[in-house]
């Protein structure tokens, strides 16, 4: 009878290394996505150029909640970045608590976000400046719900031990992805909210 060769230890189910399997598919992803919202920014600009009148036709949108919710969404990042830094020393505490905080600090973006779509004196069929404003702040908004399934997943996991010091890519594809929601913010920020008050 042949015997049977039992492993003292599991064994691994997840990628190993800063870049294995996922980084660079997800890499090309992220320069998809920024190339939509280069396309959808660069028709702002175009038809903020082409505009007879001024240019947005309601005025400048008002700043504060939004430069609010930019140090919201920025803070995210920062518990993010700090989580992830956690468990490349094997802290699986410190990964949940900071992906826990991100998670709680985005859906507070999200909500800000979504009570400002409320308020505004213009909607998406107001004129072009309302379609793009809603267009480009909505599709930002839907990665936000995506980058916040994925903390989701990954606080969960990490409540099932998943993550090590040797063993988290998963945890550093997903901070990368929520990094690049935020710089996207930042860009969209920039363009609707500042923009306007430089003339």
């Amino acid at each position: 009878m042949a015997d049977v060769l039992v492993p003292p230890a599991p064994l691994p189910v997840a990628p190993q290394g800063a870049r294995a399997s996922g980084w660079y598919g997800l890499i090309f992803l992220i320069a998809t996505e920024a190339a939509l919202f280069v396309y959808l920014l660069f028709s702002y600009a175009f038809l903020a150029s082409q505009a007879p009148g001024p240019w947005p036709p309601s005025g400048a949108p008002p700043i504060l909640s939004a430069a609010i919710n930019t140090a919201i969404l920025l803070a995210s990042s920062l518990t993010a970045w700090w989580a992830q830094r956690g468990i490349e020393k094997g802290a699986s505490g410190r990964l949940i608590l900071g992906l826990s905080l991100s998670l709680i600090l985005g859906a507070v973006f999200t909500g800000v976000q979504a009570h400002d779509w409320m308020h505004k004196p213009f909607n998406p069929a107001t004129d072009a400046y309302g379609s793009l404003f809603y267009t480009v702040t909505g599709a930002h908004i839907a990665h936000v719900v995506v980058g916040l399934f994925i903390l989701a997943c990954l606080i969960l996991w990490a409540a099932m031990g998943r993550f090590s010091a040797q063993r988290h890519l998963h945890v550093t594809l997903g901070v990368l992805y929520w990094h690049f929601v935020d710089a996207v913010w930042l860009v969209v920020f920039t363009t609707f909210f500042l923009t306007p008050r430089l003339g």
